[in-house]
């Protein structure tokens, strides 16, 4: 009998959980990759890892099918939001499950899932689509600061800035426009209404809201998680309002197979959504569900995918909340440690270190600052976040400033007068 196997495309934040849930499902892990060099854990884990052109529909029917030959392909999919459409597509291809390509790529331009949203009803920021300068300046002056700036396409906050002021929007729009921001595609800005009210998250798996996450994030203009909980606290009404939009924006863009996540805020207006994901985010979200209500959303959308039945009953019900571990500054991580003290903390559910000494840190103001988090969980808020402190206080780290040019050019001369002092000893 043939090895089931299970394709993966790309990596993301969470695919070594996808990887770990499908061994534990007795299938072997595929990873299809342009570069599978650049995932130190591929080797680590002794992942089968293939180089393929990702973009490439074609050359990924190829390679699926000279698997075949080996292996029985139970399932493909990605947790790279980039890929996940392909991910369908090869999905239709090989009459495999899978969610549905068109309304995956609808959903992945901000601009047109804005449209299908206030077409249908739902409740979003006013927005404007810009591809220049001059754009950007009408439909902010339309609008009206401050405004939040975002490339129509992209993940984990990159590119997206609150402008509260002519000058950052200047800045923020010749940063995105002026070669700084990498585009996959021709430059399209998002100009949004900074809609103000507190952050919330809605997991969902097909059409069931698993969990609600109320979120924070550090100083503005940028938008980086400082701590999430799980369930949040919301009244029942607050709890059925964020629930039913959220529901309905998968019938506006014709999503509900398989999981995903609708961020909103609470304004004085009721919710608002402020993006939705049409995939399981990465980060701590999956962690921090499953540490609330015992529902493991990365194993049960791989059940879903290699075509069995998904179990999406609550085991417990915790209060979790997660801690993310942010670099405060740029330099050399020398070192980091106190992850297994933290983890072995009663009340603890995750820690994960996502850096190692060494490394240069350049903060960007998106999810890319972040250098770990830690997870706990208990039956209330107050013991969770003791918990969680305790813990958080275990993990230290030191971050080396990057030499400034003066201090670049003492440390030359110095090191030149060295070599001539050396040079003038040998003659």
């Amino acid at each position: 009998m043939a090895t089931r196997a299970f394709i993966l495309l790309e990596d993301a934040s969470n695919m070594l959980l996808y990887v770990k849930a499908a061994r534990r499902l007795g299938l072997h892990p595929i990873t299809l990759s342009a570069d599978p060099a650049q995932y130190d854990y591929l080797a680590a884990e002794g992942i089968e890892a293939i180089r393929v052109d990702t973009d490439n529909l074609d050359a990924l029917i190829q390679e699926c099918s000279r698997l075949r030959a080996t292996y029985d392909i139970a399932g493909i999919t990605s947790a790279q939001e980039s890929v996940y459409a392909t991910a369908g597509k090869l999905c239709q291809y090989f009459d495999l499950p899978g969610p549905n390509p068109a309304s995956i790529e609808r959903c992945c331009d901000k601009f047109t899932q804005r449209q299908l949203l206030a077409e249908a009803g739902v409740p979003v920021p006013a927005y404007r689509l810009a591809a220049n300068t001059t754009d950007v300046e009408r439909a902010a002056a339309e609008i009206g600061l401050p405004v939040v700036l975002k490339p129509a396409v992209g993940i984990g906050s990159i590119g997206v800035r609150l402008c509260r002021s002519l000058d950052e929007l200047a800045e923020h729009t010749t940063y995105l426009l002026g070669g700084q921001h990498i585009w996959r595609s021709s430059p399209r800005i998002l100009v949004e209404e900074f809609a103000q009210g507190p952050f919330y998250g809605a997991d969902i798996m097909g059409n069931e809201v698993i969990g609600i996450e109320a979120g924070d994030f550090g100083p503005p203009p940028h938008f980086v998680f400082r701590h999430l909980t799980c369930p949040a606290p919301l009244t029942g009404d607050e709890h059925r309002g964020i629930a039913d939009v959220s529901l309905s924006c998968l019938r506006a863009l014709g999503l509900g197979w398989g999981p995903t996540t609708v961020e909103l805020r609470w304004t004085k207006r009721g919710p608002v959504v402020i993006e939705v994901n049409p995939r399981l985010t990465g980060g701590t979200s999956p962690r921090l569900v499953q540490a609330a209500c015992g529902v493991d959303l990365v194993t049960e959308h791989i059940k879903l995918v290699i075509g069995e039945e998904w179990d999406l009953r609550r085991r417990h019900s915790q209060i979790a909340a997660a801690q993310c571990l942010n670099a405060d500054r740029d330099g050399i991580l020398d070192w980091i440690d106190g992850d297994s003290r933290a983890a072995a903390v009663p009340g603890v559910a995750d820690v994960k270190l996502y850096i190692k000494p060494k490394t240069p840190i350049v903060r960007k103001g998106d999810s890319r600052d972040r250098i770990g988090h830690v997870i706990a969980a208990s039956p209330s808020s107050a013991r969770t976040a003791a918990i969680l402190q305790r813990a958080v206080d275990l993990i230290s780290w030191s971050i080396t400033p990057f030499p400034t040019p003066g201090e670049q050019e003492q440390s030359a001369a110095s090191r030149f007068a060295a070599l001539a002092q050396v040079a003038r000893g040998k003659t």
